[in-house]
């Protein structure tokens, strides 16, 4: 009987190519009312190409030991698969990719035990001011733009020629190195920048099957506006998908939830998970209610 412990969203890679790699330094709050607490993450623009990719770095050092330790577990016991949970998975959970020329853009981002890839219909529509100033050690000059239901002030460098930024943010003459929204609930300033060698994508293979979140399979394609709908029905139910595959339950293949305790107890009964990861989603909910795209979670 396989029995398959869901944790962590994990990401796959091998195979190698250059690419020019720029450090962010996002400064965010996520809780509109508690404006004190402002959280930071050190998230990667990396550029080749092709086009680039925005994520977080202490998520992508997470899931890559995420993903060594599974590999052992499927050389040693592929039927007995246990995912845990890193001490520091990392805050920001999405990336963004933009496909040159065109700079199509895409959000991926997880709800539930899903993952989605959301193509972006708008693109930034910048106003470049004549307001100059040193960013760092860059010479930049002040544009501005509403977006995702935020006004943004981005400061762009020449110096850098690259017609792209942190997040969905690109198309203007050189590069965002920094961008701050109107409240000040999210901004993102280059720190840093190097040309790396790094891997590129490659799936795990896993047993015939076998699931597990966020491995395995493809995102599922969606437009902004189905993925409203998703999300809207996730808030109100935040624990059916995970409900759904318990259903799915059989002799040889079986689906086993575990969760902790406030206490740190674990908790394996179904019905007691299902509360406590209900219970869980809406305080985190109710606590992150001020997200970067704030238009996407309407």
């Amino acid at each position: 009987m396989k029995k398959i412990y869901f944790g962590l969203l994990l990401g796959i890679c091998f195979s190698v190519s250059a690419q020019n790699r720029f450090f962010y330094e996002y400064k965010f709050i996520s809780d509109s009312t508690d404006k004190a607490d402002v959280k930071k993450e050190m998230m990667l623009l990396d550029i080749d190409k092709s086009g680039s990719k925005y994520y977080s770095q202490d998520k992508f050092i997470a899931d890559s030991i995420s993903k060594a330790d599974l590999e052992k577990q499927l050389k040693q016991s592929p039927n007995n698969i246990n995912i845990s949970r890193r001490e520091k998975p990392g805050q920001v959970s999405y990336k963004v990719t933009k496909q040159y020329p065109e700079f199509k853009t895409y959000l991926f981002t997880g709800i539930s035990s899903d993952s989605y890839k959301i193509e972006e219909d708008q693109k930034p529509e910048w106003k470049i001011l004549p307001d100059k100033q040193k960013i760092g050690e860059y010479n930049a000059q002040k544009a501005i733009t509403n977006f995702g239901g935020r006004e943004w002030t981005a400061w762009f460098s020449t110096d850098l020629p690259f017609q792209d930024g942190p997040y969905k943010f690109y198309g203007l003459p050189g590069l965002i190195v920094k961008i701050e929204d109107k409240t000040g609930s999210h901004s993102m300033t280059l720190v840093g920048n190097k040309t790396i060698v790094i891997p590129s994508e490659k799936e795990t293979e896993l047993p015939q099957g076998v699931q597990i979140y966020g491995m395995g399979g493809k995102d599922i394609e969606i437009s902004e506006k189905q993925f409203k709908k998703v999300w809207k029905a996730y808030v109100n139910d935040p624990t059916k998908n995970m409900r759904e595959m318990m259903m799915k339950n059989s002799d040889t293949n079986r689906v086993v939830f575990k969760t902790m305790s406030a206490n740190g107890k674990e908790i394996s009964d179904p019905n007691q998970v299902f509360r406590e990861m209900e219970k869980n989603v809406k305080e985190s909910l109710k606590k992150n209610n001020n997200r970067i795209e704030p238009d996407l979670y309407k």
